[in-house]
């Protein structure tokens, strides 16, 4: 069994400038997750796709096993996270040697996640037979009973309805936010399935405070307090 982890990390951000490469408790933010790949001891190789080459630079000095450096037309505001997953795992198999059965990608702006995630998340995959695993945290909002949509008359309805109504949130079905934080997937389903969702898809839960993606200027402080809350009571 191989397996790889990805960490796709590119230059540019328009909600926080520079952020794979900002400081968060003395380090850069890729980092963070560099460090947990190698902690886990699941990974035959850990690979960082940038298009910045301090970024890749980055990478290489805090442990990652290969540098890739990402085609301009994958390194775009609108270009799609899988192939650039794909493109990624095939650059390393061709410089390794290699051909990999597990592929665990880690989003650099999620570090809140404990090795102890990534290790769960894996093994969901690998022993319960799924096809690809994402994670997530119970959802703030449910569509069945506080989750609207507007439609083009400008009418409010529930997200979605059940054939009997739900008066209490806690009565509606357990409901997901996806938090970005680990997606894994076999071979087959990466290179094969035309998206994220398929007819074998798991959810490895994740609790809140371990689930913060970094989006926005409010997002990098919290995940920053809560890392210094942790080193503060002695945690990894």
């Amino acid at each position: 069994m191989k397996r790889i982890c990805t960490i796709c990390a590119r230059g540019g951000s328009k909600g926080v400038p520079g952020k794979n490469m900002r400081l968060l408790a003395g380090k850069p933010l890729l980092a963070h997750s560099i460090e947990q790949a190698r902690a886990c001891g699941l990974f035959d190789v850990v690979a960082v796709s940038s298009d910045d080459a301090a970024i890749l630079a980055a990478a290489t000095a805090y442990g990652a096993d290969l540098a890739i450096t990402r085609p301009h037309e994958l390194a775009t505001d609108t270009a799609a996270k899988l192939p650039v997953i794909r493109h990624a795992v095939e650059t390393a198999e061709a410089r390794c040697g290699l051909r990999f059965d597990t592929m665990v990608d880690l989003d650099a702006t999620s570090p809140l996640r404990s090795v102890e995630d990534i290790v769960n998340a894996v093994r969901l995959l690998e022993e319960e037979g799924a096809g690809n695993v994402i994670t997530g945290m119970p959802a703030r909002r449910s569509p069945y009973f506080n989750l609207v949509e507007r439609d083009a008359a400008g009418r409010v309805g529930l997200a979605k309805t059940l054939a009997t109504p739900v008066f209490r949130r806690q009565d509606a079905p357990a409901c997901f936010d996806m938090n970005a934080s680990i997606y894994a997937w076999r071979r087959a389903v990466l290179f094969e399935a035309p998206g994220l969702f398929n007819a074998d898809t798991r959810l490895y839960e994740m609790p809140e405070e371990r689930s913060i993606d970094i989006d926005s200027e409010v997002d990098f402080l919290l995940v920053e307090l809560l890392i210094n809350r942790r080193h503060a009571q002695g945690q990894a």
